[in-house]
């Protein structure tokens, strides 16, 4: 029998928001323990103005978390759809001020949880401290940054991200030693992203390949819920995520998706009920 990875006991501060004041990822991961779908889609993309849309079509249609993507130049972790999604997003003329500003437009009709995902360099060049006050303001809950070294985030950004309420979720891999997954997991707040793959986001390979590496992170008793992210794009690779973990991340299956669909409310409510039922 499989075992997920998820503590049904989260440690009290989670669980009351102490480490997230009136956070959603607290309410949600206290509420529901597994079967979790978290989509990605890049701010900017198809159209510039897509941004409210996708938000409230995921939200309607069953995904209990949004990712968003902040475009960068150069995302380096990601495969070429998302790269292509985030060079479109740059030349519609997105940029994080006016993702801020969409975000707000929703803001009040969001009820799920809100990640932001991105690259530390556009946030460096921000201001940390001014982004994370803003993406709090604009109804971020969490933030994933995979390019910024722990070390660097416990000694000099902890503070302020823990100050404006907002999680901070680090990646893991197959590669990483036990000793920096306890280590990712005692920095992580809200959950803790489990790549399934050392590979670019994108690659197909089903969870059940790493199925040793997902048993491995079960036996740790990480503090933290687990999402597993990378290459799953279909019903059976988050069924398969799901017996591992409190739920899946899935991002270009989704781009794809969305792409050149002309309505994005059908497109995402015949893609969320694919990946949550295996029906078209």
């Amino acid at each position: 029998m499989k075992t997920p990875i998820h503590n049904d006991s989260f440690p009290l501060s989670m669980r009351r928001g102490v480490r997230g004041e009136g956070n959603r990822l607290d309410k949600l991961f206290a509420e529901k323990k597994n079967n979790l779908l978290n989509i990605f889609f890049t701010a900017g993309f198809p159209q510039l103005d897509s941004t409210t849309e996708i938000m409230l079509a995921l939200q309607k249609s069953g995904a209990d978390i949004i990712e968003i993507g902040m475009p960068y130049s150069d995302p380096v972790a990601d495969g070429p759809v998302i790269q292509f999604s985030n060079n479109i997003a740059l030349k519609n003329g997105m940029n994080m001020q006016l993702l801020f500003q969409q975000m707000k437009e929703v803001k009040d009709d969001m009820n799920i949880p809100v990640v932001l995902m991105g690259y530390f360099n556009p946030v460096l060049q921000y201001g940390v401290e001014n982004f994370c006050a803003d993406a709090k303001a604009a109804g971020a809950d969490a933030i994933i940054l995979p390019d910024l070294p722990m070390h660097e985030f416990e000694s000099l950004y902890k503070k302020i991200f823990e100050q404006h309420g907002l999680h901070f979720i680090f990646l893991i891999t197959p590669e990483t030693t036990d000793q920096r997954i306890k280590k990712a997991d005692t920095l992580s707040s809200g959950f803790l992203y489990a790549v399934s793959s050392s590979s670019t986001t994108g690659a197909k390979k089903e969870a059940g390949s790493k199925n040793e590496y997902f048993k491995r992170l079960s036996a740790m008793k990480l503090q933290n819920p687990v999402m597993i992210g990378f290459g799953i794009h279909d019903h059976n690779g988050f069924t398969e995520a799901c017996a591992f973990a409190s739920g899946a991340i899935i991002g270009t299956a989704y781009i794809n998706a969305i792409r050149d669909a002309e309505n994005i409310d059908e497109a995402t409510e015949t893609f969320t009920r694919r990946i949550l039922t295996g029906k078209e």
